[in-house]
């Protein structure tokens, strides 16, 4: 039996913190007794206390005459007044009250009872009756109060002059401290009692979001920088293999591209950061899918760690190719027709190549088809040879038959080159419809290789990017909307190009990639077979021929 390497079967990676809620029960019990004694040792008691009521001698001259004893009673002013329309701080105001008159005889009392205040200073003593008043209010009568018990059961008249400034007429307000504490008490105990609960549940939250953070970090870190990758194919362990950065080569999405030196070999390491993680492990997996070796595809070395911590940087290991990208190739550089050929045909060698389904071997399981999702120019490499070959499988995703592509995003990629049905959200998540919106990016991707080519009449234009005419150098998604979707438009073939034949053969082969409807787009084995025609096109003065392909083979996907 064929013995499957372990390199092909899926990676688990589990990330999802576990925290207990049996812990966070017992935290939130912790935290509320806590807040329970303080709220104690603040208060010197427990709020739910019934405060103390106060009890006042009632008299009304009125409705009593004589020396009848039962006019004086005494009335329980929390009784009077009663607690349910009363505010927690008013009910400490309840005093009692004499209001008397002076006669020729001698001092009379009129009243005497309950009153109800919401000043705390309005009395001069708690316990005692006193009257301050000089002078009375026009029908000699006088009125005093008092905060205490029982405490208008006589009164006293001490007559002083008031003080000319505007503060409050009364000097003695010792009396007055015990009552303003008790007040201060209930405001922190109405403080303690609505923000701390507010405070207890923020710190429970921030504890539970630390926690996952920190779970989150062990996960990340608990691999050791010199253990090989549990994704990565079988290459050689690059541990023992010391790698120097040299220079940075490009700048993308998720990480710096360098130009390194291992050994005796030059390399280029793509740094991606930590929180760049996901994309780095996408690209392992994309380079371990068994058969995936082609030499249109970027090859691939290996994988490694370096740093420790949040500032940990991972490490992806390709060969080197020093002209760089086909855009920044063709800022700086015209293609004769020769190089137009061998540059497209071999890009479309290898995306037909990544598109297509391989049969199980004796050696290994059968190959998926890659979409590669994020194909354009900056993502095609070229040889020395001016041999391209496809890289950067950050967002790519394999279908294997029988199995959910996982946690495909749709609107994913470079605006630039995002097909009709991206930009319209309307993608069917279907293996074909992947492939075909990587056949959009293609047809673009070939208009860039057309407009450099020296086999048209006439000067060769500047180079410019797929929609720079139309919507500039850096696009919104409502840009493209509007000149993909809406106008339908494309980028602009010269009348100067179709003179050639072979340009004119790439033209209806472009045209056919970047068609409207997704499902009349060719497949990236029609298209290869299109440009092998465009070698028997290698002169200038080539005649014009027509294009009668196969039934077969130019069927779309």
């Amino acid at each position: 039996m064929p013995i499957v390497p372990r390199y092909c079967q899926e990676p688990v990676d589990d990330m999802a913190p576990v925290i207990s809620l049996d812990f966070i029960y017992r935290m939130c019990l912790f935290l509320w007794l806590s807040y329970s004694v303080l709220l104690r040792c603040v208060t010197g008691a427990s709020v739910n206390l019934p405060l103390s009521t106060v009890s006042c001698l009632e008299y009304d001259s009125q409705k009593c005459t004589g020396n009848d004893s039962n006019c004086n009673t005494i009335k329980d002013c929390d009784v009077e007044f009663g607690y349910a329309d009363l505010d927690p701080e008013e009910v400490e105001t309840h005093k009692c009250f004499i209001l008397w008159h002076n006669t020729s005889t001698g001092a009379e009392v009129i009243m005497k009872g309950c009153w109800q205040s919401g000043r705390s200073d309005d009395c001069v003593e708690d316990e005692r009756c006193v009257s301050h008043e000089a002078n009375s209010d026009g029908e000699n009568r006088y009125f005093c109060c008092c905060s205490g018990d029982l405490c208008n059961h006589e009164f006293i008249h001490d007559p002083k002059p008031k003080p000319l400034s505007t503060e409050h007429p009364f000097q003695d307000q010792g009396p007055n401290e015990d009552k303003k504490k008790n007040r201060s008490n209930v405001i922190l105990t109405t403080v303690l009692y609505t923000l701390v609960p507010i405070t207890a549940f923020t710190v429970i939250i921030i504890s539970v979001y630390w926690m996952c953070r920190r779970y989150r970090y062990s996960q990340l870190t608990s691999v050791p920088n010199s253990e090989p990758s549990p994704l990565s194919p079988p290459s050689p362990v690059l541990g023992h293999r010391p790698i120097q950065l040299l220079e940075i080569k490009a700048r993308g999405r998720f990480g710096a591209v360098w130009k390194a030196q291992m050994g005796h070999q030059q390399v280029a390491v793509k740094v991606f950061p930590l929180q760049d993680r996901q994309s780095w492990i996408t690209e392992q997996e994309i380079y371990s899918i068994p058969q995936l070796r082609h030499e249109n595809l970027l090859y691939f070395i290996g994988t490694e760690r370096h740093g420790e911590g949040m500032d940990q940087e991972l490490w992806l290991i390709t060969e080197y190719h020093p002209r760089g990208s086909l855009c920044d190739y063709l800022k700086g550089n015209l293609l004769s027709w020769n190089d137009l050929c061998k540059i497209s045909l071999s890009m479309a060698y290898g995306l037909a190549f990544l598109h297509e389904d391989l049969p199980a071997t004796t050696l290994c399981i059968a190959k998926p088809a890659v979409a590669h999702r994020d194909f354009k120019s900056k993502n095609v490499l070229l040889k020395n040879d001016l041999s391209a070959c496809v890289a950067d499988f950050g967002l790519a995703c394999k279908f294997e038959a029988g199995k959910s592509p996982g946690d495909t995003h749709g609107q994913v990629g470079t605006r630039r080159y995002m097909a009709p049905e991206v930009l319209e959200g309307a993608i069917q998540f279907q293996r074909d419809a992947f492939l075909r919106i990587d056949m959009y990016a293609c047809g673009l991707v070939l208009w860039e290789i057309a407009s450099r080519c020296t086999a048209q009449e006439g000067p060769v234009d500047e180079y410019m990017l797929p929609f720079e005419e139309e919507v500039g150098q850096a696009p919104t998604l409502e840009d493209m909307q509007e000149v993909v979707v809406v106008k339908r438009l494309r980028p602009v073939f010269r009348d100067s190009w179709l003179k050639h034949s072979g340009m004119q053969l790439l033209f209806e082969t472009i045209e056919e990639c970047w068609d409207h409807d997704s499902e009349a787009r060719l497949s990236a084995g029609c298209v290869e077979e299109r440009l092998s025609q465009l070698l028997r096109c290698n002169s200038y003065t080539a005649p014009l021929i027509s294009l009668t392909p196969s039934p077969p083979k130019e069927s779309s996907l």
